[in-house]
């Protein structure tokens, strides 16, 4: 019986571990999703992977060491020291949510009010602050330290992870 499993690739691997995958006849899915990108002389729509460095296999259990032994591919995702094996209904979900018009961005589910947040992205890369509240969409406020007086400001989710206290 085949079963989805999440496996992690090689950093911007995605695409090419997709095709060593698919040229060995091995059923995965790759999520993407069209992202406005801004450079300074232009703005234009680019189709990304939804998760960095992760793609999902459709596979039987023979098929588990093939799929491992494929150029790009670094590991399967697990829990407790096995696979962890993804629900057909996650991986339905995945694909009505990308045929939407939402706007999504993946962001990380480690983070909680109160908790040392270092901004990742943008120009406040380095600063530490503290997690204050999640905001309306998908903004938070920072309460940033090394400044005198608190600064609370709107920062993308995606911008943040948290902070090695």
């Amino acid at each position: 019986m085949k079963v989805w499993y999440a496996v992690y690739t090689r950093p911007r691997f995605e695409k090419k571990a997709l095709h060593f995958l698919t040229q060995k006849e091995i059923e995965c899915y790759l999520p993407t999703h069209r992202v406005k990108k801004k450079w300074s002389d232009r703005t234009k729509w680019v189709e990304e992977v939804l998760f960095k460095s992760y793609l999902f296999v459709h596979i039987e259990e023979k098929e588990y060491f093939e799929t491992l032994n494929t150029y790009g591919v670094s590991r399967f995702i697990t829990f407790n020291g096995k696979a962890a094996p993804i629900r057909d209904q996650d991986i339905e979900l995945l694909h009505k949510l990308l045929d939407t018009d939402y706007e999504l961005e993946v962001v990380s589910t480690h983070l909680a009010t109160g908790m040392q947040v270092v901004v990742e992205k943008g120009p406040l890369t380095g600063f530490i602050g503290t997690l204050v509240s999640f905001a309306a969409e998908k903004k938070v406020r920072v309460d940033l330290l090394h400044l005198e007086h608190s600064l609370l400001i709107t920062i993308p989710l995606s911008y943040l992870s948290p902070a090695e206290v």
